[in-house]
């Protein structure tokens, strides 16, 4: 695959993956509000959706920036940019975002991963042969993560794994666990603490589903009693596992908040409203506050997008990333949830359905994503943690906890 970035070239690549995607993407799959999130969140797909994936696994699009050796794309940031938007056009989505791996694991194997670990693990992400989940968040050490007691000690040929984890996203489809353990328990809380990558198919590992209020039960209580690590498991150093949870945190946001995410876009919120509330002799929305409300949430998240895009940019440059960064958490999580209730609103009574046959796939669709949307405020680094960091680290403001 070329590099080439001039314009001819972005355009040639352009052509290509717009053809390919017609020729591979089934039509089947097209115009399917919540496929791509119930791929993500359930079990093994089947149909043409399987066959989507494979498809995607044999281009090694699903994973287009990665390096052609390991079976990744090998594309350059700006074909992987043409690539997203050629598959927003037909709402084509990456099936291949199933689980941590392609986000958020597989990445900081390739940053920190030995060439073992590397030729073990990023083949299998590639072509989404394997699920991933994190065993980060425990029911005594959520935004102080690093107070975490989950406990893999030194057994000679292997570690062997102790304690609890909540909130596990996926656990129970999943095959490995990017694990913070504490490996040295007389060790400041920041020290003393490993990555481990732990195969999760072993009768000491629990996953026990959280049903939410949506309905799903994408998070997960996980229990580890006398769970077994292989003694080449580490991910980094002993004892240096904050150095690299801290950095798979990055990609975390990174996929949060849209940066490197290949997915279908959502149809146009003013088109939507148009629809339910019907527009003035002008063309307008007739309602002139919802109007003003709508125009309100396109311009934040028209600037979301753009502050995206200004980060990813300066990610490449010699600098490296702003401070920028530091707020797109909030700000994705702001523009999702406001999203989701004008949404709701727009469609009136239309906009709480549950379930049955009258209400249409969209609207049912619509009231789980907003009631599922809510949790977008904690995972990840909760929204008020966030500002917290923004305030004090960016902005330079005083820390209120502290006494005077």
């Amino acid at each position: 695959m070329t590099t080439d970035t001039t314009e001819a070239a972005l355009e040639a690549f352009r052509a290509e993956a717009r053809a390919w995607l017609e020729a591979n993407f089934p039509a089947s799959l097209r115009d399917k509000p919540g496929l791509a999130m119930a791929i993500m969140e359930g079990p093994e797909p089947e149909g043409d959706v399987a066959l989507w994936k494979q498809r995607m696994a044999d281009k090694g699009w699903g994973a287009a920036t990665w390096p052609t050796q390991y079976g990744g794309g090998g594309l350059n940031g700006l074909q992987a940019r043409v690539l997203q938007q050629e598959m927003g056009r037909i709402n084509a989505f990456n099936p291949m975002l199933a689980g941590m791996g392609i986000s958020m694991v597989g990445p900081t194997i390739l940053e920190y991963g030995t060439e073992a670990q590397k030729d073990k693990h990023i083949p299998a992400i590639v072509r989404g042969e394997v699920r991933w989940c994190l065993g980060y968040s425990e029911p005594n050490a959520g935004s102080d993560l690093a107070a975490l007691q989950t406990k893999a000690e030194d057994a000679g040929n292997h570690w062997r794994i102790n304690g609890s984890k909540i909130w596990t996203s996926g656990a129970h489809h999943s095959d490995w666990c990017g694990l913070l353990v504490r490996t040295d328990p007389a060790a400041r809380k920041h020290d003393g603490i490993t990555f481990l990558l732990v195969d999760m198919h072993q009768p000491g590992i629990d996953p026990r589903p959280i049903k939410l209020i949506a309905g799903a039960s994408v998070f997960c209580e996980v229990f580890f009693t006398d769970a077994v690590a292989e003694k080449d498991a580490v991910l980094g150093e002993v004892n240096d596992g904050w150095t690299v949870g801290k950095r798979l945190l990055q990609h975390e946001r990174a996929s949060q908040t849209g940066g490197g995410r290949v997915a279908a876009e959502p149809p146009p919120l003013q088109n939507i409203a148009k629809k339910y509330a019907g527009v003035d002799e002008a063309g307008r929305l007739a309602d002139v506050d919802l109007r003003s409300r709508v125009a309100s949430h396109l311009i934040d998240a028209r600037a979301h997008g753009l502050t995206l895009a200004r980060v990813a940019a300066e990610s490449r440059g010699a600098s490296g990333a702003s401070n920028a960064a530091s707020i797109l958490k909030n700000s994705a999580t702001q523009v999702a949830q406001v999203r989701a209730e004008l949404l709701i609103e727009i469609a009136g009574n239309r906009g709480v359905g549950w379930e049955g046959e009258g209400f249409t796939e969209a609207e049912v669709e619509n009231v789980r994503s907003w009631l599922s949307g809510k949790a977008m405020s904690i995972y990840g680094g909760s929204f008020e943690v966030q500002n917290n960091i923004i305030s004090k680290r960016i902005l330079g403001l005083p820390d209120m906890t502290k006494s005077s």
